[in-house]
């Protein structure tokens, strides 16, 4: 099972969506901020998706629309065309998301955590997106600001310039000092 964590360049990676609701929506975001180059075909699509840089095709899926994809989304409200595109996808060696069932792709979207740079990508390891979500949530609320990591950086790069002995103390402070920031002492 490959996971898609939110540092990943995707720059020039041909991705298929098929789907045009909202959750197709926010997987053509998260591909887009990859840098990859989406395709979304479905004959209703989301009015937010005309706002994106992405190839719409107005239709219903067709076989041999995934030819030279590397990167496969199935999001649309019917498990059978879903079906479809996870077994053609798989059949020509795509990696495919199954948004609707995530045990018939082979690749998933973890939830996001992130904050001044600062990124985490989390998965339950099981079919418990909700765990993944609530896990973000409760991460981004430890991620430090900007101001803080700003100073932090600040210390380090000055402990590094410190003589041995100093350089030791001045970096053990630092980390007592984060790890109070992120509730560890």
């Amino acid at each position: 099972m490959s996971f898609l964590p939110a540092f990943l360049d995707l720059r020039g990676v041909r991705a298929v969506v098929i789907g045009g609701g909202t959750v197709a929506l926010r997987r053509a975001r998260t591909l887009l901020d990859a840098g990859a180059q989406v395709q979304v075909i479905a004959p209703q699509q989301h009015p937010d998706f005309a706002a994106l840089p992405v190839t719409a095709l107005s239709r219903h899926y067709r076989r041999g629309d995934l030819s030279g994809a590397a990167l496969v989304i199935a999001a649309t409200g019917s498990a059978d065309v879903n079906a479809a595109v996870v077994r053609d996808a798989q059949a020509q060696g795509s990696l495919v998301n199954d948004a609707a069932d995530a045990t018939r792709g082979n690749w998933r979207f973890p939830a996001q955590a992130e904050r001044a740079g600062v990124q985490v990508a989390v998965t339950s390891g099981r079919e418990l997106p909700l765990l993944a979500q609530a896990l973000a949530e409760r991460i981004t609320a430890l991620l430090p600001d900007e101001e803080s990591l700003d100073g932090w950086t600040a210390r380090r790069e000055l402990a590094i310039t410190q003589p041995d002995t100093q350089r030791a103390a001045s970096l053990d402070a630092l980390r007592a000092d984060i790890r109070r920031a992120v509730g560890l002492a």
